[in-house]
């Protein structure tokens, strides 16, 4: 009892650092998950000793917090967002996983000498692009919608696949045709528990009468977490099942929506900090040293050999630009994932288990890097920014939950159609008003006769209904101006 208050007083100040670092991060356009690495190395054994050695607990603690980590993403998706881009996603998640784990595998086996199994191993490690990256990296960037919901429907889908390729490599399961019908069976039955539950859920939670409005976001994100337990008892993929049931009962009209989205987020972030630091406990600098070269070598064939043909074989269907194809090239984020998975085999006792694990922690730093900072600059150079974009904001108001309403914020850049455009030639739909405008830091409330100016940022509050229809009568006349529905601009 005498280090309990030791104990707390450090994960407190701990979990201040990282607060804090999320500002410094956005300052310095460095990623925060690296900071948080760096902050679990300088608590480790390189700086205060502390020091987690158990792989087998490492490993359960990751997939805890990875858990909560697509529970938020899902419950933090708008479905009107991605279901665009669904195919893409699925396509992402699936074939471009099965095509990564091989050309990463075969790669491997050549460059760095390592048996066909192991390869593979490392390939299907690398295969998974992280949530908690995409999520955290991707929301704060001007992109096109129809990208990021491609992004985060396969960073939320991927998972599932990598996780049982790893699985089946570490414990020397056989490899015969009956392997294609149980990760099948794993991934469907998965989504099937995933979608039963999150669909129980939402009609439960809406009968509800909870004494206590904090009580609405505990039932949602433990719902979540059921469906997790639920899937891996019947052999099924949990993780799959996690982001599933997140999916529904985010975009489900759930009480207090707001409090359990804002809720999610801050449970998101938590466990985002505590798997990095915990991370970066588990690292040994000394032994990383030996790590740099096949970390390097691995990291340049999962980023300019093994994602690039991955995403090209798999978006051929969708006949993507390839703008655009470059681009979800880079975006394929590497986080805390690799590691994780990382860790199966070194719980398992694999030969050269603890190779893996050192550079697959050397090629997330290094790719965190190079990919992370140049995100934004990459989708400015291809022509895909879209900083107009309207963005939904959460605002702890149960009064607009009674109401069914959303707000969105809108920024009018330079070179936007918006600018000069008349408040009745907006013509929004029934339901949607835009209700306050700032200008040079000053705000007022719009008349008729208000013409819209670069950098004014608007405030336009929507019911539900309405929602999807303005963002998209807003990005057809920023594209296109007031006249945008006559040149075949739609919005979408």
């Amino acid at each position: 009892m005498a280090e309990l208050p030791v104990v707390l007083g450090l994960g407190a100040a701990v979990l201040l650092a990282s607060v804090l670092a999320v500002r410094l991060s956005t300052r310095v356009g460095l990623p925060s998950l690296l900071l948080y690495l760096l902050l679990g190395v300088l608590l480790g054994k390189a700086g205060f000793g502390i020091q987690l050695t158990d792989p087998t607990l490492t490993q359960s603690l990751g997939l805890a917090a990875l858990v909560l980590i697509l529970t938020e993403g899902g419950l933090t998706t708008r479905w009107s967002s991605v279901k665009p881009a669904l195919a893409q996603g699925i396509a992402l998640s699936t074939v471009a996983v099965g095509l990564s784990v091989a050309i990463t595998g075969a790669a491997l086996h050549w460059l760095l000498g390592l048996d066909w199994r192991m390869a593979l191993l490392w390939g299907a490690v690398l295969a998974s692009t992280d949530s908690a990256a995409v999520f955290s990296v991707l929301r704060t960037l001007g992109i096109r919608r129809r990208l990021v919901g491609a992004l985060e429907i396969e960073s939320g889908l991927n998972d599932a696949p990598a996780y049982i390729a790893v699985v089946v490599l570490a414990e020397g399961s056989r490899l015969d045709w009956t392997l294609p019908l149980l990760v099948v069976y794993e991934l469907l039955a998965g989504l099937a528990v995933g979608a039963a539950l999150g669909w129980l859920g939402a009609w439960a939670l809406r009968r509800a009468a909870l004494p206590a409005t904090g009580l609405y976001p505990l039932a949602t994100v433990a719902m979540c977490v059921v469906a997790y337990a639920c899937g891996q008892f019947a052999h099924a993929s949990g993780l799959l099942a996690t982001y599933v049931a997140a999916l529904i009962l985010g975009n489900a009209r759930l009480p207090h929506r707001s409090d359990t989205v804002s809720f999610a987020e801050g449970m998101g972030w938590l466990a985002q900090i505590g798997l990095f630091v915990l991370l970066g406990l588990f690292a040994t600098p000394e032994r990383l040293l030996y790590a740099v070269v096949p970390g390097l070598v691995a990291g340049a064939v999962v980023l300019l050999l093994a994602r690039p043909l991955s995403v090209l074989v798999s978006q051929l269907p969708f006949r993507v630009p390839w703008r655009e194809q470059v681009f979800l090239s880079w975006a394929g984020l590497r986080g805390a994932v690799p590691i994780v998975l990382a860790m199966i085999p070194l719980a398992l006792g694999l030969p050269d288990a603890e190779r893996l694990v050192d550079a697959v922690f050397v090629l997330v730093v290094v790719l965190t890097l190079v990919q992370g900072t140049t995100l934004s600059r990459l989708a400015g150079v291809l022509g895909l920014s879209a900083e107009t974009e309207p963005k939904e904001i959460e605002v702890d108001s149960a009064a607009l939950d009674e109401l069914q309403a959303a707000l969105l914020q809108v920024r009018i850049q330079r070179g936007s159609r918006l600018h000069g455009v008349y408040l009745t030639e907006l013509r929004l739909p029934a339901g949607a008003s835009l209700s306050l405008i700032v200008r040079d830091g000053k705000s007022f409330t719009p008349q008729r006769t208000t013409r819209l100016q670069e950098g004014d940022q608007l405030l336009v509050v929507a019911t539900e209904s309405a929602l999807e229809t303005a963002e998209r009568r807003l990005r057809a006349v920023d594209r296109a101006g007031p006249l945008a529905r006559w040149r075949g601009e739609s919005g979408r």
